[in-house]
């Protein structure tokens, strides 16, 4: 684990005296990995899902505070309605209601931050991501943490069992390789093959990057390079040679 001057968050999570926040500690190395570039970005508009006692929400309000920022908060809990007397903008509803993200979209319909700190369930996750990655702006970043519950059966995992996160995750990474194995018609209509930038597995956590993408490119410089290999690849040159 790095030094606590390295890290805002975990720096933050150690000294706290406020609200209460309830974290698996390798989370904070992985959060401050990924989301120290947003730190300056103006106007970032950031959603968490599951916001229990809003201790979260204050770290992240610190931790953004060299740019503007305005958070979302989520929860099922009613209860979580009263944060909203700190300035937060807090929605309570489920998750895993199309309904539900129908309406918030319509208010939202453009966020930088998703973190998926929510119920856990395979349902909840799977819909929320369905839901909301194509929501987030060209070069924003999806996190859904405590994605051991994959394995977990009273919230609808198991090892290896079709539905479960994980597993969906899996068959993202197909999707975003669309241009080497589908028609030109099926690469149109794949949205992750067109915008899912990149996919980052931690111990418990998912990060999943958008941004929109061109068709791959090979190509070939230098001096007496191997004759062989043509100048110019793109996906469907791959295609036709991989069969």
């Amino acid at each position: 684990m790095k030094p606590l001057a390295d890290n805002p968050l975990l720096n933050y999570f150690i000294n706290n005296n406020q609200r209460a926040i309830h974290k698996w500690t390798h989370y904070f190395e992985i959060y401050h990995r990924c989301l120290a570039p947003y730190r300056q970005q103006e106007n970032l508009k950031f959603l968490e899902i599951g916001i229990q006692n809003g201790g979260s929400a204050q770290m992240w309000n610190q931790y953004f505070t060299q740019g503007s920022f305005h958070y979302i908060g989520l929860d099922i809990d009613p209860r979580c309605k009263a944060l909203e007397k700190e300035g937060l903008e807090v929605w309570i509803g489920d998750q895993a209601s199309r309904d539900f993200w129908a309406g918030f979209k319509q208010k939202h319909p453009q966020l930088d931050i998703v973190l998926d700190d929510g119920g856990h369930t395979m349902e909840q996750q799977i819909t929320t991501f369905i839901e909301l990655f194509p929501a987030l702006s060209d070069g924003g970043l999806y996190i859904c943490e405590d994605t051991h519950s994959s394995y977990l059966s009273k919230l609808g995992g198991g090892l290896k069992k079709p539905g479960t996160f994980h597993e969906f995750v899996k068959g993202m990474i197909d999707d975003m390789h669309g241009w080497y194995h589908q028609s030109d018609e099926a690469i149109a209509k794949n949205y992750l093959c067109n915008h899912l930038y990149s996919i980052s597995v931690f111990d418990s956590v998912i990060v999943m990057e958008k941004r929109r993408k061109n068709p791959p490119m090979s190509l070939a410089t230098g001096f007496e390079g191997p004759i062989s290999n043509p100048a110019f690849m793109d996906a469907k040159f791959l295609k036709s040679k991989l069969g």
